[in-house]
């Protein structure tokens, strides 16, 4: 049984008339009375009385009406349903995230959702290491992290550029200098993360380099937590420029140069080359590349050149 046979037997019921069905849809009516015929034959049964003229239904006619309006209805439905996906009236966009990586997405979702306010967003948040494999089973379409996943399936832009910051306390002795050097702070109480990173492991490095003692005295589960013990004057902390804008700005923290530090990076936003991205995720990626083109550093828009990445630029 076929959506088109439908549409012919639903013509004839509607018209009253072969003839009439015939004419509207543009065919001849023995092309019209082939499609009902062979749909009965499908099906087992009459669906007009032959008896009479102004194409009354059986009973099984009557039965497949309801269920051919509906099936037909459904499509019309899943029809305009694709086009609102389409024009961004409709979908929704999964995005995978660690709570540093979150910081960077802020702005762009406030752009996105001025221009596509109709498309449902969620973030999920996720250890840096799980966010590639995430975006592989699909689980989120895109993912932002601070690294550059080494997987062939998956293509990668970079978004933005942070470098490490060491933040003390307003009143801290530091809080005075112009900068510092690694030296200087190998009698400071550090307070970190408690979850390794590549970036910990080069601050470590730099410091074991100056021979100079790296004292981590607290170590905490989150970026935020850091920064309140930090202003509240409990120790100092090295922690990515983008997580603290906020509260360098408001006074609460103080930001002072370590040159010898060398610890830049580049967030990075991935994506699965197999298949097409959504709609949604295509227009984010506009807005992505957008943000970039207006604001410029350290908002970046370079692609990892690949083949697969050339539909991103529709």
């Amino acid at each position: 049984m076929e959506l088109s046979q439908l549409e012919t037997f639903l013509a004839v019921v509607t018209e009253r008339s072969f003839s009439r069905a015939a004419t509207r849809l543009h065919r001849t009516q023995p092309a019209v009375s082939q499609v009902v015929r062979k749909l009965e034959e499908e099906l087992g049964e009459p669906l007009f009385e032959r008896a009479s003229r102004d194409g009354t239904l059986t009973a099984a006619g009557e039965v497949l009406r309801d269920y051919a309006e509906r099936l037909l209805s459904l499509r019309n439905e899943a029809a305009s349903a694709l086009e609102e996906v389409r024009s961004l009236e409709r979908g929704r966009l999964t995005l995978a995230a660690n709570e540093y990586t979150c910081l960077y997405l802020l702005p762009v979702l406030d752009e996105f959702r001025r221009q596509c306010p109709q498309i449902s967003i969620m973030v999920q948040r996720s250890l840096a290491s799980r966010i590639p494999d995430e975006v592989l089973r699909r689980t989120a379409e895109i993912g932002i992290v601070s690294f550059q996943p080494d997987n062939d399936q998956l293509g990668a832009i970079a978004v933005y550029a942070d470098d490490l910051i060491f933040v003390v306390h307003p009143k801290h002795v530091l809080a005075r200098e112009e900068s510092v050097r690694v030296r200087d702070l190998g009698a400071e109480n550090f307070i970190a993360h408690n979850v390794a990173s590549p970036r910990r492991k080069l601050v470590e490095e730099s410091f074991a380099k100056h021979r100079t003692p790296l004292n981590i005295g607290v170590e905490l589960p989150s970026l935020e937590a850091i920064k309140r013990f930090v202003a509240s004057g409990n120790g100092v902390a090295l922690v990515p420029a983008l997580s603290v804008q906020t509260e360098i700005a408001r006074g609460e923290l103080v930001g002072v140069p370590v040159p010898e530090l060398d610890c830049s990076r580049q967030l990075w936003l991935v994506y699965r080359k197999q298949g097409s991205l959504s709609y949604a995720a295509l227009a984010f990626m506009r807005v992505v590349r957008t943000l970039a083109q207006d604001r410029g550093a350290p908002f970046l828009y370079d692609e990892k050149k690949t083949a697969a990445s050339k539909h991103l630029k529709r």
